[in-house]
């Protein structure tokens, strides 16, 4: 039976690839900017954001061939856009297979087995946890008089359904 969970991910996918975007053209004074509240600065904040992501789709079980190697948490230096971008839509999709596919009432050993959680509550906090982010990248942006994109639910609207 559909749930309509699924269009929470392609919404996700969506703002994370933007997001990408817009941050790929600033500078590296820009990217370097932290302030206090937010996890780190803009790239470390974009860097744990996808890592966390490539976790959640592992623990939904998405499993596929051709999926970015090394884990990105191995990764040492900022392996730059075009590299995230391209985790970023592996992930993205993975996401959305596993809110279509998954077992969503499944109960996952997380945390090396001591911590159980159903799959369910893995995909809530993938949305969450992203949600967080941005938004801290966005108070980030404007602290330096950016303006950040627009990426709500109206915004992937406009762009996915009224743009048609």
């Amino acid at each position: 039976m559909p749930t309509g969970l699924s269009e929470f991910f392609h919404h996700n996918h969506w703002a994370n690839l933007t997001l990408l975007d817009f941050l790929a053209k600033l500078s590296d004074d820009q990217l370097d900017v932290s302030i206090d509240g937010v996890y780190g600065t803009l790239r470390e904040t974009l860097v744990h954001m996808l890592t966390s992501e490539e976790g959640y789709a592992r623990h939904c079980g998405y499993t596929a061939e051709d999926r970015p190697t090394p884990w990105l948490k191995e990764l040492t230096d900022f392996p730059g856009f075009d590299e995230l971008k391209r985790r970023a839509d592996y992930t993205g999709k993975a996401l959305i297979y596993g809110a279509e596919n998954a077992e969503l009432d499944k109960v996952l050993m997380l945390d090396d087995g001591t911590y159980p959680a159903q799959v369910i509550i893995v995909l809530l906090q993938a949305i969450n946890h992203t949600v967080d982010h941005r938004s801290q990248i966005a108070t980030m942006l404007t602290q330096q008089g950016i303006t950040p994109p627009s990426l709500d639910a109206w915004s992937y609207n406009d762009v996915t359904y009224l743009s048609k």
